[in-house]
């Protein structure tokens, strides 16, 4: 296809066609998950499966590739789902617009994705899919602290052994809960030498009720967030998926 001549230059014709084969599944369609998505539609995965239960807020216009005046209020998922498609109609998009739970860990083994992107910011949902998909041999590559920083070039990729702060308290609590699981290797993460900063913490308190009517309530601190690094985090983890995808 003429749409992804330019990635062809690079990285040949096979590559395009092997690609295009690959199904990916990408957890949060927020600032990291959204650039995520995007990129992997742009580079020729033919068949993206796209989990998210949020509707577009002002808040996520500074930052969402989706989020836009004219968008506040619509699901991420349906905005997603039409963008993806116009990039590229030959595009497989499959729409989970639901909370994730570990309920949701049959759905996802039957769609038998190729790779995970995990852009979950709600600790308890993170941990749970890191797990399945480390039970489950399913290669994943997992954000691990966009929020509160405004240095892009801070980001690095590593497994999450090679983590060199481990004392940030997101880090350090996902860390802690794998661990628990008995976890301590053997997932990529993109995480940031920045240290974390924030002028206040503003904590709300989120109830969810999923797809299936079960009620989720949980306290949550909401992170500072610039426009600069939950894209380029995203962006790292469609490169990685891709370059992984490629060599095999």
């Amino acid at each position: 296809m003429a749409i992804f001549s330019r990635n062809e230059l690079y990285w040949g014709k096979e590559a395009q066609t092997k690609l295009a084969q690959h199904h990916v599944t990408v957890f949060g369609l927020g600032g990291v998950g959204g650039f995520c998505a995007e990129m992997l539609a742009r580079a020729g995965v033919g068949e993206l499966t796209i989990v998210d239960f949020d509707n577009v807020s002002q808040s996520n216009i500074n930052r969402q590739i989706v989020a836009l005046k004219s968008t506040v209020g619509q699901e991420k998922t349906k905005l997603f789902e039409q963008r993806l498609k116009d990039i590229n109609p030959d595009i497989k998009i499959n729409v989970i617009n639901d909370f994730y739970t570990e309920k949701l860990n049959k759905k996802l083994f039957d769609l038998k994705p190729d790779f995970i992107a995990d852009a979950i910011d709600t600790m308890h949902s993170k941990v749970a899919l890191l797990e399945f998909a480390y039970k489950d041999n399913c290669p994943v590559i997992s954000s691990f602290g966009a929020g509160n920083r405004i240095n892009p070039e801070d980001l690095y990729i590593c497994d999450i052994s090679k983590i060199e702060d481990k004392n940030a308290a997101f880090v350090s609590n996902i860390l802690y809960q794998l661990k628990k699981r008995e976890i301590e290797k053997g997932i990529t993460v993109v995480a940031s030498r920045e240290k974390p900063f924030s002028m206040e913490k503003l904590k709300v308190e989120e109830k969810i009720t999923t797809q299936s009517g079960k009620e989720i309530e949980f306290s949550k601190i909401i992170p500072s967030s610039t426009p600069f690094v939950a894209s380029c985090a995203g962006i790292f983890m469609a490169s990685y998926i891709v370059r992984e995808l490629i060599s095999k």
